[in-house]
């Protein structure tokens, strides 16, 4: 570094004997005080993969959310070169750092990424939180790294999907489907995405299954309370049509996504038929003709299905059932 950088009110303390610094930096210093490791670096001991620039941009667009965009801190190795300074005997572990020399970014070098462009394209400033440890030599720096990033797991997208229930309408929906006591998903579901006996659908699926049910063009002004309703009609006349393969995943392949996303394919059609039979309103009496119309559909896991997979076994099924229950014209 060409000068030395003052860290105002940091906290010093000890993590299984290693003293580490907790505080805020600003989003200038960050960028000059700072530098990462890639894993063909020089010394062997590198070990941070090649930048992400789609992250670092999806992270800078998370900042311009304003006051909501909370981040974690970034976590540094100061590798010697920062001094910790106590303000008075009294508080001997409240000071200042005095930053020789730059740290190493263990974890968080797309947040910095995301954090330069926000900056850069605002031409603003923002305060930067950090963990930093004041000297991990280069074993023990990238034995953490590799802690952090294996270790540690995601929150899964199927809870991710729960967590936006209240400003994302599929979310709801799906959630609903889960929760409700009169919903033919809410014993065979899960909120969480971790899938256990009799309980096989996620979230997710769910997410999936309505996007695919309420993609028509006359559902687009319809309220999400609305578009419940209707899936829990539809799934529930399916799942009275056909109770036994709805209840055993093993034996038939009824419930397996790939079915289900075919059946919300169909749906579609079936809602978009039922609304124009009554200008708008919905027809629930073809609701459920149309689904007595898949009574001879074999859905035997050992049947004429066993194979299907993927979105486009979804759409040759769906093709399939569509011809059955929607009247040609």
């Amino acid at each position: 570094m060409t000068q030395q950088h003052v860290i105002e009110n940091v906290l010093q303390s000890k993590m299984r004997g290693k003293v580490s610094y907790l505080g805020n930096v600003s989003a200038t210093s960050v960028l000059q005080i700072t530098y990462v490791k890639p894993f063909d670096h020089p010394s062997g001991k590198g070990y941070q993969r090649p930048v992400d620039s789609k992250r670092c941009n999806d992270f800078a667009l998370y900042l311009s959310k304003g006051e909501d965009a909370l981040f974690a801190p970034i976590m540094l190795n100061a590798e010697s070169h920062w001094e910790f300074s106590a303000y008075d005997k009294a508080r001997p572990h409240l000071g200042r750092l005095i930053c020789k020399g730059k740290a190493s970014i263990m974890d968080g070098q797309h947040r910095v990424g995301g954090i330069k462009r926000y900056t850069q394209d605002t031409n603003s400033e923002i305060n930067v939180p950090f963990l930093a440890f004041h000297y991990l030599d280069e074993d023990e720096e990238v034995h953490l790294f590799d802690i952090i990033n294996t270790m540690a797991k995601g929150i899964g997208t199927s809870l991710s999907k729960y967590l936006h229930r209240n400003t994302d309408e599929y979310s709801w929906i799906a959630t609903q489907l889960i929760t409700r006591g009169d919903s033919p998903f809410h014993f065979i579901g899960t909120l969480t995405g971790k899938r256990s006996s009799g309980r096989h659908v996620t979230l997710q699926n769910l997410y999936k299954v309505i996007e695919l049910l309420t993609k028509s063009e006359a559902l687009t002004h319809v309220n999400k309370e609305t578009k419940l309703t209707w899936s829990l009609m539809y799934f529930n006349a399916i799942k009275e049509q056909f109770n036994t393969e709805w209840l055993s995943y093993k034996e038939y392949r009824l419930t397996h996504i790939v079915c289900l996303n075919a059946l919300a394919i169909v749906g579609a059609e079936i809602l978009k038929e039922a609304t124009n039979r009554q200008k708008g309103k919905m027809d629930y009496a073809f609701i459920e003709k149309s689904v007595k119309k898949m009574k001879n559909t074999e859905w035997s896991a050992e049947g004429p299905l066993k194979y299907l997979k993927g979105i486009s076994g979804s759409r040759m099924l769906a093709q399939d059932l569509i011809s059955e229950v929607i009247p040609a014209k």
